[in-house]
């Protein structure tokens, strides 16, 4: 539930609702995204995190994280590392989660309602905290996936969860034909 009145912030974990997104079978149009929560409130910040792997020449996130910028959103990134793990196998490493917590944390005294998107069971104990500070705070995720991408634990934390598939309609990127 969102009131008209009401600042908002949007925390996005990059990688979590791109996940998730693609679990369910559609591409978010982030420019529809923003609309969609500005239709709900005051939206004070749009912060999106990704980890980039930047000794790579090309990097499939850079032209995202160019066009988030442009259209209004803070772009919080930091390198992804690369590394083998026990089996030999190539790995990357990127997890914004502190950066994240951190950022939700300053600015709790600023919001009334803060949207996070992602399903990591970890931000539980971060949304408890924000709720203790008189944040309402909304989780977005889906359990319409296979497998569900939300934390049992996170869900029922929330004060409300919004199922990403029921968003579709309002923020996915149209199909394009094949003309």
């Amino acid at each position: 539930m969102f009131y008209k009145d009401e600042r908002l912030a949007l925390f996005i974990d990059g990688a979590n609702v791109y996940a998730t997104a693609k679990a369910l079978g559609f591409d978010i149009d982030w420019k529809l995204l923003k609309e969609e929560f500005m239709s709900k409130g005051k939206l004070l910040r749009i912060l999106y995190y990704t980890a980039i792997l930047e000794e790579e020449d090309y990097s499939p996130i850079k032209p995202l994280v160019d066009y988030l910028h442009y259209n209004g959103y803070s772009v919080v990134t930091k390198p992804a590392k690369k590394y083998v793990d026990s089996s030999g196998r190539e790995k990357i490493k990127g997890n914004m989660d502190i950066e994240l917590a951190v950022d939700a944390m300053e600015l709790a005294s600023k919001v009334d309602h803060m949207v996070i998107f992602t399903g990591a069971g970890d931000f539980r104990r971060l949304v408890e905290s924000l709720q203790r500070q008189g944040v309402r705070v909304s989780v977005v995720s889906s359990i319409k996936s296979q497998p569900p991408m939300i934390a049992d634990a996170l869900r029922r934390q929330a004060d409300t969860f919004i199922e990403l598939d029921e968003l579709r309609d309002a923020i996915s990127k149209p199909l394009r034909s094949s003309a």
